[in-house]
């Protein structure tokens, strides 16, 4: 009987930790601050695009748990911006060339 305990114990524990995992407010905060930084970069055409698409990227992930889908969304946007912001600053020094 204290076997099938044990067992209980150890998948219900297993359980707990992983629900823990996916409840962490940290891939939203982690996706925010990406997106933050790709915003400020974006003017550097190059470094707005890979950082847009690195804040797009986390703001997925961030989307599917939701805990952190709002920042996840938030992220997504100022992903896009930046890269929007990148492309206006590249085509801007293409016609000044």
């Amino acid at each position: 009987m204290s076997s099938e305990n044990d067992v209980t114990d150890r998948l219900l524990s297993e359980a707990r930790k992983k629900t823990a995992k996916q409840d962490s407010p940290k891939m939203g905060k982690v996706a925010l601050i990406v997106g933050i930084i790709a915003l400020i970069i974006s003017p550097i055409s190059i470094l707005g695009w890979i950082g847009g698409a690195a804040a797009v990227g986390t703001g997925v992930v961030a989307t599917r748990r939701p805990v952190t889908a709002k920042r996840g969304k938030i992220a997504i946007v100022l992903g896009v911006v930046a890269i929007l912001i990148g492309v206006f600053f590249f085509t801007l020094n293409l016609a000044m060339s």
